[in-house]
């Protein structure tokens, strides 16, 4: 039998060894690639790694509530719930939800949850990258907020709310539609895969902007193109570069 790839997300430390350890003893052929215990950390570890056969999931995390990380990520593992409410099963099942548990867990119950993943998913070690191309291909989901850290406090910004991200001394920020400047842990480069490509358009190498924030085109020197934002009081000279120009009009006129 091939091994188990199984993630952890649980923010109470004793709940997380108490479940590594039920695992490891119960279970053969299971490899636990990590624990994790915020929304935040959860976000950045499926962004940059490939996904694993199960997931298990703590609702209630120590930065906000488990289903954040799915507005931010796409999770392509079947996922198994542990909390101790039962009032976000129904929220649970329409993710990828396989089972639900309450806790203190019963290892009858973890047993049972382990079964019903192996008859759902009898091919659970297929290879996740060739299976990740394929999601991307026929289900492309794009970031619809940021996790934004103010100090001692953080918020989530919805990308509808953002007009555009931009480089200053090699760190990135975004400015909201309300004015507002924040600075955000990813590179433009990264951005433009993360973000909807109908709705966010790199125009130059410092900046991405929000295609429904312009209100006016104008012709610049060199066959290029400056843009005006709405509510625009900034001395940024927003121009689209020679060589972005045609697939820009492309996108303004499909």
């Amino acid at each position: 039998m091939n091994d188990m790839n199984i993630l952890i997300i649980e923010d109470e430390k004793p709940a997380a060894d108490k479940l590594k350890r039920m695992l490891t003893e119960k279970i053969e052929n299971i490899i636990i690639l990590g624990s994790l215990d915020t929304v935040e950390s959860s976000i950045n570890w499926f962004l940059n790694n490939p996904a694993p056969d199960l997931v298990f999931m703590d609702i209630q995390l120590g930065d906000g509530i488990c289903f954040e990380i799915f507005e931010s990520v796409k999770i392509n593992a079947p996922v198994i719930f542990t909390t101790a409410y039962d009032q976000y099963a129904i929220r649970a099942f329409k993710v990828n939800s396989i089972d639900y548990l309450l806790k203190p867990i019963e290892a009858d119950a973890l047993l049972q949850s382990i079964t019903k993943f192996r008859s759902l998913y009898p091919a659970a070690k297929t290879d996740n990258k060739k299976f990740d191309l394929l999601y991307d291909q026929l289900v492309k989901k794009y970031k619809t907020r940021f996790f934004i850290k103010l100090g001692a406090h953080c918020r989530s910004v919805i990308t509808d709310e953002i007009k555009y991200f931009f480089i200053v001394e090699r760190s990135t920020f975004m400015k909201t539609v309300a004015g507002k400047i924040f600075d955000v842990d990813y590179s433009l480069d990264h951005l433009e895969k993360l973000l909807d490509p109908e709705k966010f358009f790199r125009i130059n190498r410092k900046f991405i902007i929000h295609i429904a924030t312009i209100t006016d085109i104008i012709t610049w020197s060199s066959n290029r193109l400056k843009l005006k934002l709405s509510n625009e009081e900034d001395n940024y000279d927003l121009v689209v570069s020679r060589e972005k120009v045609s697939e820009f009009k492309k996108l303004l006129d499909q």
